[in-house]
C-alpha cells in the first residue's frame, strides 16, 4: 500500500510520444482521425500495438468513442476533461492506475480539428449556464477576451507591459524554426508582435496562440515494464493538479492562479527537486501572459517578475531557461487543448531525440498549464535515466 505519493517517485515511465501524421489545417481528417493517427504513432514509437493498451485516456471526445474507433476495450478509461491540461492530468491518473495493477499501458490521447472543425460539434456557450448568465452579457466573446482579463490586471498591480509579453512570442518563434512540424517559422521581433493585428487588449496577433488541426499521444507503463521496450524511458518524477473555478470572473486573484500553486507544489515535493534541477519548461501558452504566470506561481521568479526576466531573453535558444522548446502554442501548434504537446516535447528532449532544437545535458524538465479560463492547473515534473 503507498502511504506517501512521494514512493511513487520513478514508478512509471513516458514509453511513447507522437504527433498526428500531419498538423496545421486538415479539413480532410476529422477529430477521430486525428487521435487514431496520433495513437498509433506513440504505441509504434514505444514498440507496442494497441493490443496492449489496457488503459485509455482522452479529453474532448469520449473514451467510448475513441475506444470504438481504436478497437480497444480498456480494463480502465478515464474522461477527465478540465481543458487543456487534461493530459497532463491524465498522467498522474495513469500513474496511479499502473501503480495499484489495475493496468500495465496506458494510452492518452488528444485529437482536435480546431481550425477546419471536422467531427468536432457545434460547441459554444448555452446561455443558461453560469456563463451564458454571468459573463457573457457583459462582452465576453471567448478565450482572447477572458485570458486578457488576468494580464490587464497583472499590468495594473506590477507595470508588465506588452513589450515584455511579445518577447515570449519571440524566443516562442526561434524555437519553431528548428522544428520540422512547426506551422510558423518565420522569424519575428517585438516590433512584428506589436504592431502585429490587435485582437483584443492588450494582445495583439502574435501573442495568440494559433488554430490548428493536430492530434497527440503518449503511453505509459511502470518502470519494470518500461526497461523492455525500445525507447529511453522518461520516469515520472512528480505530479500534481488542481480545480479552482468555473469561469474566470470568479478567480479569487487575478495576478496569480491558487490551481497552479497547489499543483506545482505537490509535482515538486513528490519530485524531491528544485527549481534550479530544471534543465528545459514546456509551459502552456495560449497566450503570451500564459507562461509568464506560470513562471511566478509555480515558484521560478517571484509575483510581478516574469515581465523582467521575458525581457531578458533567458527562455529561447541558448538562454539559461529553456522554455517551449517546440515553439509552443504560439508557433508549433494549438488546436483548441495543447497540454499534450507539452508532454511530446518534454519526452523528446529528456531522451536526447529533439533535434536541433534540443537542450544540451537536458535530464530533469517540467511540463505545466492551465485548463479552462486559469480554471485549473496540472504539472509534471519528469527525468531521464540518470534521475531515478
Amino acid at each position: 500500500m503507498v502511504r506517501d505519493i512521494r514512493e511513487l517517485r520513478g514508478k512509471a515511465a513516458l514509453v511513447g510520444a507522437s504527433e498526428s501524421d500531419e498538423i496545421g489545417v486538415l479539413p480532410d481528417k476529422s477529430a477521430l482521425t486525428l487521435h487514431a493517427e496520433a495513437a498509433r504513432n506513440a504505441l509504434n514509437d514505444a514498440g507496442l500495438s494497441v493490443a496492449d493498451v489496457d488503459g485509455l485516456f482522452t479529453a474532448g471526445v469520449t473514451s467510448v468513442q475513441l475506444g470504438e474507433y481504436l478497437g480497444i476495450v480498456p480494463r480502465y478509461s478515464d474522461g477527465t476533461n478540465v481543458g487543456g491540461c487534461s493530459f497532463i492530468m491524465h498522467v498522474e491518473h495513469a500513474m496511479l492506475a499502473i501503480s495499484a495493477g489495475i493496468i500495465e499501458v496506458a494510452l492518452i490521447t488528444h485529437g482536435e480539428s480546431g481550425r477546419s472543425r471536422v467531427g468536432m460539434g457545434s460547441g459554444g456557450i448555452a446561455p443558461d449556464s453560469p456563463q451564458g448568465q454571468f459573463e457573457a452579457p457583459y462582452g465576453t466573446m471567448g478565450p482572447t477576451t477572458l485570458f486578457s482579463l488576468p494580464a490587464t490586471r497583472h499590468m495594473h498591480e506590477y507595470g508588465t507591459t506588452r513589450e515584455q509579453m511579445a518577447e515570449v512570442a519571440v524566443s516562442n518563434r526561434k524555437w519553431a524554426a528548428m522544428h520540422p512540424m512547426a506551422m510558423m517559422k518565420e522569424p519575428i521581433t517585438v516590433d512584428d508582435v506589436m504592431n502585429s493585428r490587435p485582437i483584443c487588449w492588450p494582445y495583439s496577433l502574435f501573442m495568440c496562440c494559433l488554430v490548428t488541426d493536430a492530434g497527440g499521444a503518449i503511453v505509459l507503463t511502470s518502470a519494470e515494464r518500461a526497461k523492455s521496450l525500445k525507447r529511453p524511458p522518461v520516469y515520472i518524477l512528480g505530479t500534481g493538479e488542481a480545480t479552482e473555478h468555473n469561469m474566470v470572473s470568479m478567480m479569487a486573484d487575478m495576478t496569480t492562479s491558487k490551481a497552479a500553486k497547489v499543483s506545482g507544489k505537490a509535482a515538486f515535493e513528490m519530485a524531491g527537486v528544485s527549481h534550479s534541477d530544471i534543465d528545459v519548461a514546456e509551459l502552456y501558452d495560449a497566450f503570451a501572459f500564459t507562461p509568464m504566470l506560470a513562471l511566478e506561481d509555480l515558484g521560478f521568479v517571484k509575483p510581478g517578475e516574469s515581465g523582467p526576466f521575458m525581457q531578458e531573453g533567458q527562455t529561447g535558444p541558448g538562454g539559461n531557461f529553456p522554455m517551449n522548446t517546440n515553439g509552443g502554442g504560439l508557433s508549433y501548434t494549438h488546436s483548441g487543448m495543447y497540454g499534450i504537446f507539452t508532454l511530446i516535447e518534454l519526452t523528446r528532449q529528456l531522451r536526447g531525440e529533439a533535434g536541433e532544437r534540443q537542450v544540451k545535458g537536458a535530464e530533469i524538465g517540467i511540463a505545466h498549464g492551465p485548463g479552462g479560463m486559469f480554471a485549473a492547473a496540472s504539472t509534471l515534473i519528469a527525468g531521464n535515466a540518470n534521475t531515478v
